[in-house]
């Protein structure tokens, strides 16, 4: 009689353990998952500031102020008969400050120096707009790396001749 050669049930068994031992760590190094949904979330907020700012210049263009200069914005009401929700538009867009759009976007907005602070959903810094120069809103979610610059949206407001800009960093994310 021959003697078969082969390997037995436990034999590979074991090898099968082991390669699952070695794709549960591994995989995550290369599926970056976090990386994924931090770029989703940006242009999730990019997509809802841009509505937001469809819906607020419709309301300044009923009410005529969608030509409005006023550099310390011009109040339209994007409420209800029944609730009145004002937000600041310059040239009918939305102003780039944590007011305006907490009040335009279903998302809270802090001031914080450190993502991992505070309780709003998303962290910006803001640069005030003066004569001729746009005011910009840069955001970043809260837990994103602490390097912002390379996980962020950029704001800029309108100006008399352009609609306002959103700028995606996500290389970093």
């Amino acid at each position: 009689m021959k003697r078969q050669n082969g390997f037995t049930l436990i034999e590979l068994v074991v090898v099968i353990i082991i390669l699952g031992i070695l794709a549960v760590t591994a995989a995550p190094k290369f599926i970056n998952l976090q990386s994924d949904a931090r770029q989703s979330a940006l242009q999730g907020v990019k997509g809802a500031i841009q509505g937001a700012n469809g819906l607020v210049f419709a309301k300044a263009a009923l009410d005529g102020k969608e030509k409005s200069s006023t550099f310390t914005g011009t109040d339209v009401n994007i409420g209800t008969e029944t609730a009145v929700i004002n937000v600041k538009t310059l040239y009918g867009y939305l102003l780039a400050t944590e007011t305006d759009f907490s009040k335009a976007v279903d998302a809270t907005f802090s001031l914080e120096k450190s993502p991992q602070d505070g309780t709003g959903d998303w962290i910006y810094t803001v640069t005030a707009g003066k004569v001729n120069a746009p005011g910009t809103m840069v955001i970043y979610q809260r837990g994103a790396p602490n390097d912002s610059d390379t996980c962020q949206l950029t704001y800029t407001e309108a100006t008399s001749t352009t609609t306002p800009t959103y700028v995606i960093v996500d290389t970093g994310c």
